[in-house]
């Protein structure tokens, strides 16, 4: 693909991560669709171990949260924090270095996983030689990025800035805790904890990989890219410092939620929850800011498929910031936990927030950093009604499987005993299984047009439109 960039900023890295997250993107979910067969047709495995479920599952993970999502973090990082600051990137080798050894990374990663070296652990499931290597090269990404914002040629650090920052520094504090072990070869280590107290440091790290990263980090990039494509300021900004710092204080305590009804403490499984009900306020104080600051620009949705993606996402996001703090209700929690209904969250957040967000972001940021038209808006039309279609069509397939394998599963006959067996219950659950097949591929299939549209956009025949300029105003400032 060949592409130019802006000639003041260091925008090439910045186009061979969005490429690379694109490629992860395409790869990953292809896996998940793949392993969403296998759970309607078990045989398609063929056998074979590196087939199973076990296996490509957590790739799967890997390749969406590793490859597709810090890969397009790390490029919308780069690009927003040179123009939030005015200045190009601090150690644009080091930069270089990040792009490509992270790849690598989650290259021979992934094979690991098929080969079968595994941690076991839950987002985590990378053994140390690979924990290691993801702890420098996550340092270099922070080194990058807090050394450009210390160049900075202004005084204000613009509230993106602020959540990248957050993403950078937590989520390097959780990998190194959650990941330390004791080797005993070079691809098996042991936990340096144990029992009750591996489960609560596991959910702490899980569920704050999900908050610091899949949360907090694309909250970044809607503060950028939200308020640079509507052309307006954002909303308030006094309300998104504030929303910073309360979602900074009480995401991490949210984590123990996953474990009620546990050995853990019950003061503890309390804590979790009262923090999971008080996320509500900061999260939708974003959505709501969000929302404020497109409400004048309405009419660019009826021509611009980019915006349409990233106000879908704040919905998306919206919804399944709504529905974690009630999942982590006991009374809840006891009918959903251990069931489709959880997959059907944590997709409604990842297809809806995550990959919503991700996909405007591109198609506004991609034809910019060339110089060149989109290549196809009617093709971006036709990915956000598929991307819409495959969104709601898994998330309700899910939902309705969880919430019968629940019920199911609490039901009761006369002497207390179970009214159906695991065997029985799971049976059932086939025309939800194909439901979400379907919705994988539609979703899958829209991925592939976007792939298609940027990789037109970046080889591009068009005139080349007037560069950008070295002062981006992005948030007010020219």
């Amino acid at each position: 693909m060949e592409a130019t960039a802006n000639s003041f900023y260091q925008d090439k890295v910045v186009i061979r991560l969005i490429q690379f997250s694109v490629i992860w993107a395409v790869a990953a979910m292809a896996v998940g669709v793949y392993i969403s067969a296998e759970l309607v047709w078990p045989g398609i495995d063929f056998g074979q171990f590196w087939l199973s479920f076990g296996r490509l599952r957590p790739l799967h993970t890997n390749g969406i949260i590793f490859g597709f999502g810090v890969s397009a973090l790390m490029a919308t990082a780069f690009y927003s924090v040179q123009r939030t600051s005015h200045v190009t990137l601090y150690a644009p080798r080091l930069a270089w270095f990040c792009c490509y050894a992270w790849q690598l990374i989650v290259l021979l990663g992934g094979l690991s996983l098929l080969a079968g070296w595994t941690s076991s652990k839950e987002y985590a499931e990378l053994e140390w030689p690979f924990d290691i290597a993801i702890a420098i090269v996550w340092v270099s990404f922070g080194i990058v990025f807090f050394g450009t914002i210390a160049k900075r040629k202004i005084r204000p650090i613009y509230i993106s800035n602020w959540f990248y920052g957050s993403l950078i520094i937590v989520i390097a504090m959780l990998h190194i805790v959650n990941n330390l072990a004791i080797p005993v070869t070079l691809d098996k280590s042991y936990s340096l904890y144990a029992g009750a107290q591996d489960a609560v440091v596991q959910w702490w790290y899980g569920h704050n990989a999900v908050g610091f990263l899949l949360t907090g980090g694309f909250l970044g990039m809607v503060y950028y890219f939200l308020p640079k494509h509507a052309g307006r300021p954002i909303w308030s900004y006094r309300l998104s410092v504030v929303a910073f710092w309360a979602f900074v204080y009480s995401y991490i305590w949210a984590g123990p939620h996953h474990l009620h009804y546990s050995a853990i403490p019950e003061w503890v499984q309390s804590l979790a929850m009262g923090m999971s009900l008080i996320l509500l306020a900061p999260s939708w104080a974003t959505m709501i800011n969000g929302i404020m600051t497109v409400s004048t620009a309405w009419e660019k949705l009826r021509t611009d498929p980019a915006l349409k993606f990233i106000v879908l996402s704040l919905a998306f996001y919206g919804l399944a910031t709504f529905e974690g703090p009630m999942m982590s209700i006991r009374s809840v929690n006891v009918v959903s936990h251990f069931t489709d209904w959880t997959v059907g969250h944590v997709h409604s957040g990842a297809l809806g927030w995550n990959a919503m967000i991700t996909y405007g972001t591109f198609y506004f940021l991609v034809p910019r950093l060339v110089g060149r038209e989109l290549h196809s808006t009617r093709l971006a039309n036709m990915h956000f009604w598929m991307a819409l279609a495959g969104t709601m069509l898994y998330i309700m397939s899910m939902w309705a499987a969880g919430v019968s394998q629940g019920l199911l599963w609490l039901s009761v006959d006369q002497l207390g005993e179970l009214s159906f067996g695991f065997k029985d219950i799971m049976a059932s659950m086939t025309p939800y299984y194909l439901m979400r097949l379907v919705a994988g591929l539609v979703f899958l299939g829209g991925t592939l047009l976007m792939a298609y549209n940027l990789f037109m956009t970046l080889k591009g025949q068009q005139p080349k439109r007037a560069s950008i300029p070295a002062v981006d105003p992005a948030y007010g400032m020219s």
